[in-house]
């Protein structure tokens, strides 16, 4: 991965997390199921609690205080992420006997986060329960006095019947594929904070999408030198001019492939791409699939 593609991603994770649709539902979230919640970036492979600490459990809390317990916690939780990289929403139990669940976040093929929640269990934890988690953390290293102060909060963390809690899971993941689209805007929209000639460059482009659009056409709309133009665009959009065209060409494709009777080479020069071959290039490069399976794909969603 480059360093302007991971810059990209995380200037797109930043935006997402202090996006106002992220915290009203991250809070309708908690509210409704009395789960936490956060967004994780994903290209990260560090782990931690930080001060999102609604709903969070009490056991968690005291618990992060303990460096190999901790350790145990940040082994479960990358490898949490690890497999919903791959195969989707994924839920798994940390040694103590907790669902953890994490739901990833996608732009196209680059992983943008994870919302992730848990730290429940399934069935209200007993006593035994507790005795048998004790064990093992004493085998790890934990020393018997920092071990009973846990068991309070252990016996106090909620449990959530196993089919309500993958309810729950249901609704991340609907609202990741929402948050995908969010994305997707964020990646290409206007702030009002952004130089002037990059506003200029991106209304150029918007309007002339069609037409061939080289650098030194786009610089001279904009009011600046090529050069500078490139170095505004790494800076505030964090991709290449080059990038920021196709990935807009692209979103309009995406629309008019869900229209079926238009065939994919018209839609290629409709676009702005002088062949065919370049479109499915550049379409499979920035989505991860052909045309014609992005097409397959989101029809059949539609009837589903």
């Amino acid at each position: 991965m480059s360093q302007d593609t991971k810059h990209f991603e995380r200037n797109l994770f930043e935006k997402l997390l202090h996006s106002e649709l992220f915290r009203t539902y991250q809070n309708a979230f908690r509210t409704a199921t009395g789960l936490p919640l956060r967004l994780v970036d994903g290209t990260t492979h560090e782990w931690c609690l930080d001060d999102e600490s609604v709903n969070r459990s009490p056991f968690c809390e005291k618990l992060n205080l303990c460096k190999s317990a901790c350790h145990a916690c940040i082994d479960v939780n990358q490898r949490l992420m690890s497999e919903a990289k791959v195969n989707g929403p994924t839920t798994c139990h940390c040694f103590a006997g907790m669902s953890a669940s994490a739901v990833p976040i996608l732009l196209d093929n680059s992983l943008i986060g994870f919302l992730k929640t848990g730290q429940v269990f399934e069935k209200t934890p007993s006593v035994s329960n507790f005795d048998a988690m004790a064990r093992t953390l004493i085998r790890q290293g934990m020393n018997k006095d920092e071990v009973a102060a846990l068991r309070d909060t252990y016996l106090q963390t909620r449990a959530v019947e196993p089919e309500r809690y993958q309810s729950m899971i249901t609704l991340l993941a609907t609202f990741a594929e929402q948050f995908s689209k969010h994305a997707e805007k964020l990646a290409t929209i206007s702030e009002n904070s952004e130089p002037v000639p990059i506003t200029r460059a991106r209304d150029f482009i918007e309007a002339n999408l069609t037409e061939p659009l080289t650098l030194g056409l786009v610089a001279r709309q904009s009011g600046v030198s090529e050069s500078h133009l490139c170095r505004l665009f790494k800076e505030h959009v964090a991709l290449t001019l080059t990038d920021y065209i196709n990935r807009r060409r692209i979103e309009w494709a995406k629309e008019e492939l869900l229209k079926t009777d238009t065939r994919i080479s018209e839609i290629a020069f409709q676009v702005g791409y002088q062949s065919l071959s370049q479109f499915n290039r550049t379409f499979a490069r920035v989505t991860g699939r052909s045309p014609s399976t992005f097409r397959r794909e989101q029809l059949a969603g539609e009837l589903v």
